[in-house]
Formats: C-alpha cells, structure tokens, sequence
C-alpha cells in the first residue's frame, strides 16, 4: 500500500484485521455472527469497507504474525505490517476476545455520527464498558507522536550511532527531550517526532527548542516517517543549526480548579 492509497478507515481497520486474525472466529461471535462471511458483509453495510474482500485481506496481513495456526496470511507484508501488529500488541496484547472486542465495538460507536452507523448490533450481545484505562490507550493507538516513539524504543540500534547504546525513558519528565541514549563516556538526548508519509513539517515545543539549545550536538531530533509503510529513522544532531524553524506564538486559555480551604487528614 502506497500513501496515496491509505484508506479512510485505516485504524478501525487495522483493529478488525488484527481482532480476526488473533481470535479469528471467537471475535466475529463477540458481534453476534455464526460465520465470518455476515460480519465480513457487517463491516461493509456500515460503511467501514467498501468489500468483504478488503475486511478479509486485513486479517491476511496480520496473519502472518498473529495466527499459530495453519493461516499463513501474506507474510510477504510482514516487514509492512510487524510494526503495527506491535504496537496495537503493546496496547491491548494482554486483553481477552470480550475486552478486546470492545475496544472495536467502541470506536464503532464514535464513528457511528459521521458515518450513520446502526450501532444496535453492537449491544445486542452482553458487552463490558470499557475500562477508562483501556480508552485511554485507545486515544493514544490515535497519536503519530506516540506510534513513533514505540518504533524508536524497539528500533533505534538500526540507527549507527545508537546501535551500543543505553536507551532510558525521560518522556514522562516533560523535560524537552523524550530518551535519553547512554554510552560509556557520554550521552546523547533524543526527541522522537512521527510522520505517517515520507514527507511532512514537525514542531518542537518551546521546551524542546530550548534543550536543543543547550545541548546542541549532544541533543538528536529523530524523525520517524513513513509510518504508514516501512517507517525509517533519520536521527539530526544539533537540529537547529541544520533546519530553519519558525517561531508561532498561540496564545491559550488554561482553566483550572481550585478547591476551598479545608482540613486535609
């Protein structure tokens, strides 16, 4: 698949292939289907695909990589297809069919506006809320910058220059820069920024800006583009003397709540 030819409903796609092809007939009961030919035809009716074929070819491509059984699927796609498979297994590998199930049942329902989905089906059965936990990682299978992040932290010794070296995770400090690359003398930060094509503009918060500054060549912008295909790294040391960024000032509201005076025991 090029990147011209992304389909419009490439993530909930990505999750029906991925829900099929790890629990294959176990997820199609979920619905409320005997056979996968009416959740095939399903999935077609409300929109999602626009043929049974492409519905089945998705599982196909998470065959290769999910299924210990006698489905091979197209493991020629492997290299195109063995980072999503990871990162949706980083997410939700530990859930069983009637968790998992709802994941997909709840982005179902989210499209449901805008693509008029009947979304009945998808309670008939008896159906588990969603934890707030497991929404939150559905928001995040969401964001690029975090699909970038987990290929770095599975991929970065293919980058030369990291390849004997000690990745840590800072990215919950929030302090500019997301991991940082330890040798034996040294240490390089490294700020990961995703691209779904080959091509594409990135943005640095004030925060990152400033850290690229300070610690200049010891500081590394990792682009990770192409993620939508085979992704590839490109790892700019000293970033801003080598790309011309522009200042753009956005001025924000930040509401918060205080609570009164009180005894707190």
């Amino acid at each position: 698949m090029t990147n011209n030819q992304r389909h419009k409903n490439y993530d909930i796609l990505n999750l029906i292939g991925y829900g099929l092809s790890k629990f294959n007939m176990d997820f199609v009961r979920e619905y409320g289907f005997t056979t996968k030919s009416q959740f095939y035809e399903y999935i077609v009716q409300i929109g999602i695909a626009g043929t049974a074929g492409t519905v089945k070819n998705r599982q196909d491509l998470f065959d290769g990589m999910t299924s210990d059984g006698p489905r091979k699927g197209w493991w020629q796609k492997g290299p195109v297809y063995k980072h999503r498979k990871d990162y949706i297994d980083s997410l939700f590998g530990n859930l069983n069919v009637a968790d998992y199930a709802n994941i997909v049942k709840m982005s179902l329902v989210e499209m449901s506006a805008s693509l008029g989905i009947d979304t009945t089906i998808l309670s008939r059965e008896k159906s588990v809320k969603p934890s707030p936990i497991i929404k939150s990682q559905f928001k995040q299978m969401q964001k690029t910058g975090k699909e970038a992040e987990y290929y770095f932290m599975n991929n970065y010794m293919q980058i030369e220059c990291f390849a004997n070296a000690i990745i840590d995770d800072a990215r919950l400090f929030g302090d500019g820069y997301d991991f940082q690359m330890t040798f034996e003398t040294e240490f390089i930060l490294a700020e990961v920024k995703g691209i779904r094509s080959e091509k594409g503009s990135i943005r640095m918060t004030e925060n990152e800006y400033d850290k690229a500054m300070e610690y200049e060549s010891d500081y590394a912008l990792v682009v990770v583009s192409n993620l939508e295909d085979i992704p590839k790294m490109s790892a700019i040391f000293n970033p801003l003397k080598s790309i011309v960024f522009t200042a753009i000032k956005q001025k924000t509201e930040q509401v918060y709540y205080r609570a009164s005076e009180g005894i707190w025991n």
